[in-house]
């Protein structure tokens, strides 16, 4: 088995486990956005600020086996994957995407969310949309 076919595992591997964590955080926030009992309002605090700590090593290993991946391939096929530069960019909004988190996770915490549950219905729905475009770039190579 080579390093290439090692890192593309472990790159699939901790996608899957980061986005199991960026489709469930935004679900909590549409409940947290709806709750008015300050003691499930102090559960969901905890629950989404654990889940984003917990998710976010999965993207950071996501990246540096990413990278990986690209730098085993090397320069001269990078430059010819045209399709590669459009998953980087919308790789690019997806971990902008996953810093926006954090905000949201401190509005919560501090009792400044401003944002209601339709909104956060429709955030959740970002990443599952990127997701579909990234693994069609990445199987289908169209360019």
């Amino acid at each position: 088995m080579s390093w290439l076919l090692i890192y593309k595992a472990l790159h699939i591997a901790f996608m899957v486990a980061w986005f199991a964590g960026i489709f469930y955080l935004p679900r909590l926030f549409v409940y947290h956005a709806q709750t008015v009992s300050p003691e499930v309002d102090a559960q969901f605090k905890v629950m989404e600020r654990r889940l984003l700590y917990f998710v976010t090593p999965f993207a950071v290993l996501t990246a540096v086996f990413g990278l990986l991946l690209i730098h085993s391939y090397g320069a001269a096929w990078f430059a010819a994957s045209h399709w590669l530069h459009l998953k980087l960019v919308l790789v690019a909004f997806l971990y902008g995407y996953h810093g926006y988190c954090f905000k949201l996770v401190a509005d919560f915490k501090h009792n400044r969310n401003q944002r209601s549950p339709r909104f956060y219905r429709f955030f959740n729905e970002t990443p599952v949309l990127i997701l579909f475009a990234v693994v069609i770039l990445a199987v289908a190579k169209p360019f």
